[in-house]
């Protein structure tokens, strides 16, 4: 595969005339100044594909179902009680068909890459599959389909509170003792698929495991990522203190050796002293703004965490809303609203932009266990181009084009997008956009019959 981009973003340079040239889906060969061959992809800029880091791809089908205001006081809690509730009618083949939409989405949006936070693993009511994976093997199939990078990373949800409570109601398709979990993801390992995807975990959270399971099963899984929920809520917060003694992102800083492979998603209520921890860690922090905001999470740390040099990805979580630069401009405004500034996100001086769209490819591939986030050779070709003469862009300076993506740019400047080399996104449409959105529109149609 050849590219020519008449501006690419090379590291933190804008260069004109950049060729690119990949093999088996990586980079091979970058050359600038240098004039379109016959058979290239011409494109207008080229930017390094970001990875979009946490998804509980299923939830894309609850979006528009949930903002309705009950008796009594809305919140995540009972934002999940519904969500419980419409999982418990997924049948397989709806969650692949649902996974294909969410994921083709993630790729017209700019994404290259996902982290999928998969926790439905057994039958409505906890029933196991005759196949263990069969649920993790829907994933993988709706990655094939649609060609984006996958990192899985199956969950370990074995209580149903920081107190050890058992699983009730919906929470019973995501149970599995320890020696469940390991077993299942030595099944998911046997049959990941051969590309470019990788395999992960994700212990759910301080609240679904327990200290020990969470040591036995970092200690038999000692390589890949690691994903965790933490912190996202300040009940969650006061139940972890009330039975740990900590706070969490305190206690798992202390009782586990949390470095670069880890990812703590939303962390969006620490201590100023845990965050520095945190940035001098090495993890990632995985911001997911729009779903933080739709569920009253709480506004993330993100000056000091910047002031101390942490990384930062970005994910669409419970994937209400596709966006990247939606996602990246709601972590900035969030940060202006709470600290009545603008232009927060920046260590010292420059590019809000450019800081939000570099970190989060960086941060992302991190998270991902993805050896892309810049475009270089030697490295996974997760590219993507957009579309400079659009009006919001074509008055802007190399240096404020990434200003004008976060913050000025409507959805639908994506003209081309590559997963690893596959051109998977031409002219704004993926691929198979048609087969995706009928198999869907089906998968939905059974699911209304049903309830």
């Amino acid at each position: 595969m050849q590219v020519h981009a008449k501006t690419a973003l090379l590291g933190s340079d804008w260069v004109q005339d950049v060729r690119v040239e990949t093999d088996q889906g990586r980079i091979n060969r970058l050359q600038r100044q240098s004039k379109a061959m016959p058979g290239d992809t011409q494109v207008d800029v080229l930017l390094p594909a970001l990875g979009n880091l946490h998804s509980h791809a299923f939830q894309r089908a609850m979006a528009g179902m949930t903002e309705t205001r009950m008796a009594g006081r809305e919140s995540f809690w009972t934002w999940r009680t519904l969500m419980y509730r419409f999982l418990d009618q997924l049948t397989p083949k709806q969650i692949q068909a649902i996974a294909a939409l969410v994921y083709m989405e993630m790729q017209e949006a700019g994404y290259a890459s996902v982290g999928e936070f998969h926790y439905v693993h057994h039958k409505p009511g906890g029933a196991a599959y005759d196949c263990v994976s069969e649920l993790s093997q829907r994933i993988f199939a709706a990655a094939s389909q649609t060609g984006i990078g996958l990192t899985h990373l199956p969950v370990l949800y074995t209580y149903g509170g920081v107190s050890q409570e058992p699983l009730s109601g919906g929470q019973l398709r995501f149970g599995n003792t320890v020696d469940q979990f390991l077993r299942l993801v030595d099944d998911c390992r046997s049959v990941l698929p051969d590309l470019d995807s990788i395999l992960g975990i994700a212990p759910h959270s301080l609240r679904a495991t327990s200290p020990a399971n969470l040591a036995e099963v970092l200690q038999a899984v000692p390589q890949g990522p690691v994903h965790i929920h933490i912190a996202e809520q300040q009940k969650e917060v006061a139940d972890v203190e009330a039975a740990l003694g900590q706070r969490p992102v305190a206690w798992l800083l202390d009782n586990a050796d949390v470095n670069a492979r880890w990812c703590l998603i939303h962390a969006t209520h620490m201590t100023d002293a845990e965050t520095r921890a945190l940035a001098k860690s090495g993890a990632v922090a995985g911001l997911c703004p729009i779903t933080e905001a739709n569920l009253g999470d709480g506004i993330f740390n993100g000056a000091t965490y910047i002031a101390e040099g942490g990384q930062f990805g970005v994910g669409s979580d419970s994937n209400i809303r596709i966006s990247l630069p939606e996602e990246l401009r709601t972590l900035e405004y969030s940060q202006r609203l709470r600290d009545h500034e603008r232009a927060v996100l920046v260590k010292d001086e420059g590019s809000v932009g450019h800081a939000l769209y570099t970190g989060a490819a960086r941060g992302g591939a991190r998270a991902l266990g993805r050896d892309a986030g810049e475009i270089a050779e030697g490295r996974l070709a997760d590219l993507v181009a957009i579309d400079r003469s659009h009006p919001t862009l074509c008055a802007l300076t190399d240096d404020q084009l990434l200003d004008g993506l976060c913050f000025a740019a409507p959805d639908g400047l994506v003209t081309d997008l590559w997963s690893a080399g596959r051109r998977v996104v031409k002219q704004g449409r993926h691929i198979a956009r048609d087969q995706i959105i009928a198999a869907y529109r089906s998968a939905i149609a059974g699911l209304l019959a049903s309830v």
